[in-house]
């Protein structure tokens, strides 16, 4: 049961099945996933949650905001 794994940079994969468990903490919305970024995208909200070794960081206060 491997739930991260590591990608072609060293990097910590995201379970993207996880993301179907976690939604906005603001909103309760939907969240989509950015591979590129690393990060869990609320468009409701505008902010993108920063993924860090494999683990979502589901705070507000770590939440970048979206232009």
């Amino acid at each position: 049961m491997s739930e991260t794994r590591q990608g072609g940079t060293g990097q910590a994969v995201f379970d993207r099945r996880m993301l179907e468990a976690l939604v906005c903490p603001v909103t309760q919305a939907t969240l989509s996933y950015d591979a590129e970024r690393q990060e869990l995208v609320s468009k409701a909200a505008h902010l993108a949650f920063p993924i860090r070794g494999g683990i979502p960081i589901m705070l507000v206060s770590e939440a970048r905001e979206l232009d």
